[in-house]
């Protein structure tokens, strides 16, 4: 069984940053994609970026693109979604997936084990 644990989000101002972390116990391998999703007050859960296995290609939706990074620690099992500039539409739960089949698609269906969500609010 796998299990992930979300950490580090908060409340910040817009233009500032916060890294996000996501500890996983379980059999989680180098080549799980490990997704990062978030889902805002009244909204569907939203893919926002993926990092499709060890060594291979991040991709990440357009509105993000140049202020997040993700990143994986496969030694220490854990992923992290460094954002950076900040914006209120970045506002919501956070929470991280893998894909056991390593393809790491934009598709929240497609994922088979979830985290709990940690909040990131960022006010104007």
């Amino acid at each position: 069984q796998v299990q992930l644990v979300e950490s580090g989000g908060g409340l910040v101002q817009a233009g500032e940053s916060l890294r996000l972390s996501c500890a996983a116990s379980g059999r989680i391998v180098s080549s799980y994609a490990m997704g990062w999703f978030r889902q805002a007050p009244g909204k569907e859960r939203e893919f926002v970026a993926v990092s499709r296995w060890s060594g291979g290609s991040t991709y990440y939706r357009d509105s993000v693109k140049g202020r997040f990074t993700i990143s994986r620690d496969n030694a220490k099992n854990t992923v992290y979604l460094q954002m950076n500039s900040l914006k209120p539409e970045d506002t919501a739960v956070y929470y991280c997936a893998a894909d056991p089949t390593g393809r790491g698609t934009t598709n929240p269906d497609k994922y088979d084990y979830w985290g709990q969500g940690t909040q990131v609010t960022v006010s104007s």
